[in-house]
């Protein structure tokens, strides 16, 4: 059975009469029967009373024709999705996100692209960058947003957002009122760290950026997301280096100051597996990449 013989069969179960069905179908009589008879010998039972003056459906033809219109609908809204998801304006989008991204505008950008394309159901994952990257390598990700370019062969990134590190203090830290500081007045003090298990390229870079400045931080608290950083902070527990989006995270009892001296960058890439055709990876990073740039100038100190 093809559904070329089921569109022809429920035409014709409309018309009941062969040359108006054929009209309708734009192809000539004898092809219209030739499907009909083949379709009656694969569904093996007669489907149409035939005579010299009229058509008929037969208690089988009957049963058939309800059946046969839903299986068309189905197919037709099957081959109308898949050519929406070939188009990029329908699918399935599964995203992986570092926290940071939170306040790197990813929530605004999100919302924008959802807009753009309400039929693509977005799925969210808060995972660190290694997850991710075991997530797309296993194809339970589409792409993801992380720290670090250091992907595996299989994956492509791509630079999303460049934005300094800046200094996060308690409120009540004597250096805290100043407008900018130099780095090396934190030598000495106590360092909230974020995980090396978790991001071990961020753990590197900050020990780099100290070590640019003259000292090794004092480690006393580790922990595997930057809003645990700044609210370890805010309670006293230390000071840290932050991406300088943690600004907008707006835990009260931190105070986020410029560098003088840094020049290590904190970046955010995006992530996909190497080959995928999946145009909405594509213009969500466009999304993302225009909208976290927008954001960074527009918050940036002056």
């Amino acid at each position: 059975m093809e559904l070329r013989h089921l569109r022809y069969f429920t035409v014709l179960a409309e018309e009941l009469h062969f040359g108006r069905a054929a009209r309708r179908l734009a192809i000539s009589q004898p092809p219209l029967s030739v499907a009909i008879r083949q379709l009656e010998e694969s569904v093996g039972a007669q489907l149409f009373e035939r005579n010299s003056k009229a058509v008929r459906l037969t208690a089988a033809g009957g049963t058939l024709q309800a059946s046969a219109r839903a299986l068309l609908r189905d197919a037709d809204e099957a081959l109308l999705e898949a050519r929406h998801v070939a188009q990029g304006s329908a699918g399935r989008l599964r995203i992986g996100f570092v926290g940071a991204m939170l306040y790197r505008g990813l929530p605004q950008a999100l919302t924008r692209f959802q807009a753009a394309h309400p039929a693509v159901r977005v799925t969210l994952a808060e995972l660190n960058s290694g997850e991710q990257m075991a997530e797309l390598l296993h194809d339970r990700l589409d792409v993801g947003f992380v720290h670090t370019r250091r992907v595996p062969a299989e994956l492509q990134c791509r630079l999303l957002v460049s934005e300094p590190f800046v200094a996060c203090l308690p409120a009540h830290h004597p250096l805290a009122k100043r407008r900018k500081i130099a780095l090396a007045s934190l030598r000495g003090e106590s360092f909230v760290m974020f995980s090396r298990s978790a991001s071990p390229d961020y753990h590197e870079r900050i020990l780099s950026i100290c070590a640019d400045a003259g000292f090794w931080p004092e480690v006393r608290q580790e922990v595997r997301h930057w809003l645990a950083v700044v609210s370890l902070v805010s309670q006293g527990m230390g000071v840290a280096l932050v991406p300088d989006a943690m600004r907008h995270c707006a835990l009260p009892g931190a105070v986020f100051l410029p560098l003088e001296d840094a020049s290590t960058p904190s970046e955010a890439y995006g992530v996909w597996l190497s080959g995928s055709r999946n145009l909405l990876v594509t213009r969500l990073l466009d999304e993302a990449a225009l909208g976290l740039e927008q954001r960074r100038r527009s918050t940036a100190p002056t």
